[in-house]
C-alpha cells in the first residue's frame, strides 16, 4: 500500500499514523519529517504485571516513529517496512508518559536507519532503541 504525501500529513494531524496498535496504546505523533519524528505514549495501559513499562511497548513506539520517518523519506508510490529493531532498556517508568525521539542514522534508496530515544517526563533516558527499514516501490 502506497502513501501519497497529503494522505500521510492527514494520518499524521489525526494521530493515526502510527496505526491502530499505536492508537490502542495512546501514541501520538508530535513532529514528523524526514529527519525527525516525534511522538509519545502513556505509561498507564502499557505495563507489565509489575507496573512498569512494558520494554515491547518502548519497541512498539520505536518502530512506530521510525516507521513514518521512512514513509517520509520513501516518498510517493513507494513502502517502507522495519526490518529490524534493538533496544536496550536503560531504567523503568511507572507513570506519565514517554517521549520517543527518531532521527536518521542513514538513509538510502533502500534502506533506512533510525535512533530512537526514548525518555520519560524528567528528561531521563528509558531505552535507546535501533529500527532500520526497507523501501521498495508499491
Amino acid at each position: 500500500m502506497s502513501i501519497d504525501a497529503e494522505k500521510l500529513n492527514a494520518m499524521i494531524n489525526a494521530n493515526t499514523a502510527a496505526g491502530d496498535l499505536g492508537r490502542r496504546m495512546g501514541l501520538e505523533v508530535l513532529e514528523a519529517s524526514a529527519d525527525r519524528v516525534v511522538g509519545r505514549m502513556p505509561v498507564e495501559g502499557n505495563t507489565q504485571p509489575y507496573g512498569l513499562l512494558h520494554g515491547g511497548a518502548s519497541c512498539v513506539l520505536a518502530e512506530s516513529l521510525g516507521s513514518i520517518g521512512s514513509m517520509i523519506h520513501a516518498g510517493e508510490g513507494r513502502v517502507a517496512m522495519g526490518v529490524e529493531i534493538n533496544a536496550t532498556h536503560h531504567r523503568s517508568a511507572t507513570s506519565g508518559h514517554i517521549t520517543g525521539v527518531a532521527t536518521p542514522v542513514h538513509k538510502g534508496r533502500t534502506l533506512a536507519t533510525w535512533d530512537i530515544a526514548i525518555t520519560d517526563d524528567e528528561g531521563r533516558r528509558v531505552c535507546t532503541s535501533r529500527l532500520t527499514c526497507l523501501m521498495r516501490d508499491a
